[in-house]
């Protein structure tokens, strides 16, 4: 048996908020004591994180709490991306147990962060695994710390987020017990008998053709199909590209995630930023770093484009989802709420037309990471959602 329950609190007292939304989710859980629960406040909140976390702990009479700070908090049908809002998700039952984890010094140090978390949690797996991993988004070191931690915990799924803030901090936490900090990781391992799916949507679809990388220096393209890399993107861009600030907010890097790939196909590339333009130079600045012979291509982030991928991937999860979720996590990318649809509540609304009045929580995400193809890698402009059911009796 599993239980779990959510609970939202936006009171400005941070002790208040945090027993409110705790008691809700015990409330809703049927349950007196967790195993596990996690907790994420907005920057309104800062001063008081610690305070927040022990409140939770308190209320849910366990020390297994993890979260991070966010933009924006998700509860079930409510999302919240602005003031004072906080979220938490507990869980418990005899099929379910958590283990919060904590590694400091995260810049710089992927491999090796990989190697503490896995030495924190593997005494803990159970038949069924999830590892919420929440981090630093300003630290983190993502092409070395997930195919580490794939190989350190083969099998286990991994799934989370990075840490957000509002732009008033500048500054990204993660909460492990009582414990508030940047520059680190944190997480929960939630081990035991279940039936576990996860999905993820993209709000960003292919324009135009693939290309040829044809000459790169570091993540600098030079040249896409023996061509000025700026002219091509210039091209895919659009009217977008007389306001280049504005084409940077919406046109994106596509890179496949098979390297042998040709082609950008839906649900078959990941998304990466294009951090600098120069029409001078004819080149492109990437976060990532393409070599030549690489094939990209480029994605326009738009609302449409983002609700059909959504409802594309809710329709096949709820084929695949036999027994009702328990409870889900969402974690959806700052730039795809309100902003992007003028409408709050958007994905919410749609996960629970799909799939029911389930409990569900999470936060706005400075990343996502999520399935990519067979691996886990950080996604981007994604919602990430991890169901949790009882296993199906025979």
């Amino acid at each position: 048996m599993i239980r779990a329950g959510i609970g939202f609190s936006n009171a400005l007292n941070p002790r208040t908020a945090a027993a409110e939304a705790t008691s809700a989710a015990m409330q809703q859980a049927g349950l007196s004591q967790a195993e596990g629960a996690l907790c994420f406040a907005t920057t309104a909140y800062g001063a008081a994180y610690t305070m927040i976390l022990r409140a939770v702990a308190a209320e849910a009479k366990t020390r297994e709490v993890a979260g991070c700070s966010s933009l924006g908090v998700i509860a079930s049908e409510r999302e919240v991306e602005s003031g004072h809002a906080l979220v938490v998700i507990v869980f418990g039952g005899l099929d379910v147990a958590g283990r919060r984890f904590f590694v400091p010094t995260l810049r710089g140090r992927g491999a090796e962060v990989a190697a503490e978390i896995a030495r924190a949690v593997r005494p803990s797996l159970g038949k069924s695994n999830l590892l919420c991993l929440f981090a630093d988004t300003y630290n983190m070191d993502a092409e070395k710390l997930l195919p580490a931690l794939a190989q350190e915990l083969p099998g286990v799924a991994i799934t989370g987020g990075g840490a957000s803030e509002d732009g008033t901090v500048g500054e990204t936490f993660v909460f492990c017990g009582d414990t508030v900090s940047n520059n680190a990781v944190s997480g929960m391992l939630i081990a035991g008998d279940f039936e576990l799916t996860i999905a993820s949507s993209l709000a960003c679809a292919p324009i135009g053709p693939a290309h040829r990388v044809t000459a790169a220096r570091d993540n600098v393209i030079l040249e896409l199909d023996g061509r000025s890399a700026y002219e091509v993107f210039s091209e895919a861009a659009g009217p977008l590209v007389d306001d280049l600030r504005r084409a940077l907010a919406f046109v994106f890097l596509a890179v496949p995630m098979d390297p042998a790939a040709d082609t950008i196909e839906r649900g078959k590339f990941l998304v990466r930023n294009i951090v600098g333009a120069s029409q001078e130079h004819g080149a492109l600045a990437v976060a990532h770093h393409p070599k030549a012979g690489d094939t990209v291509g480029f994605v326009l982030r738009d609302a449409e484009r983002a609700r059909g991928n959504l409802k594309d991937t809710l329709e096949g999860l709820s084929k695949r989802v036999i027994v009702p979720p328990v409870f889900g996590l969402y974690f959806d990318c700052v730039s795809r709420g309100s902003g992007l649809y003028n409408i709050p509540g958007h994905d919410s609304a749609y996960i629970r037309q799909y799939l029911g009045e389930i409990p569900i929580g999470g936060f706005f995400t400075g990343f996502e990471i999520g399935p990519a193809g067979d691996t886990t890698a950080i996604l981007q402009y994604s919602g990430v959602l991890a169901l949790i059911s009882e296993r199906e009796q025979h």
